[in-house]
């Protein structure tokens, strides 16, 4: 999110030039030099000078052009959040749920749970274009990250450690407490 909010979207006429030929570039002259600090306000600066159509056909183009951001501190966040998921809730999911649950619901607990979580799955996927197109990249990525906490916060708080614990004594615990 941090990386995302510190970019800015300058077209300058380095970036001008290293247009296809078929790019509207003498429209695109009136946004040369202007500093952006929102891909929106980019985006919907594009959309004034060439209009809805033809910003969206060049948008990918125009933006990677016009971008100037800390591309490294973005790739390390992206692969610190794909690293950390794939050592934490990822696949310990999948134990933990067949630890917690007892024994005469466990199959369809975590069968429950399987369909809630590829629901969600499915729908981050379903709207996390909208969220790029009309919140932007770094409110997108910060709204996901506040999530993030939020279940750290919960698992912390509320999750029972199971470490060296069997089936039975988890049952015992997790039944009592409730």
């Amino acid at each position: 999110a941090y990386g995302f909010k510190t970019a800015t979207y300058i077209l300058d006429d380095g970036a001008l030039n290293g247009l296809s030929n078929d790019a509207p570039i003498e429209k695109l002259r009136a946004l040369e030099d202007q500093t952006f600090t929102s891909d929106l306000d980019f985006k919907a600066a594009l959309s004034n000078a060439l209009g809805d159509d033809k910003a969206k056909q060049y948008e990918a183009i125009l933006v990677t052009a016009a971008a100037k951001m800390n591309s490294v501190l973005i790739l390390c966040g992206i692969l610190l959040f794909v690293s950390f998921y794939a050592v934490s809730i990822g696949p310990v999911m999948w134990v933990l749920f067949s630890e917690l649950f007892p024994n005469r619901i466990r199959g369809l607990a975590i069968s429950f749970v399987g369909l809630v979580n590829l629901t969600f799955a499915f729908l981050v996927q379903l709207v996390f274009p909208w969220q790029l197109s009309n919140l932007g990249n770094s409110l997108t990525f910060l709204l996901y990250a506040i999530f993030a906490i939020i279940g750290l916060l919960f698992i912390v708080a509320k999750v029972p450690e199971t470490k060296g614990k069997s089936l039975e004594e988890l049952e015992k615990l997790l039944v009592k407490s409730t």
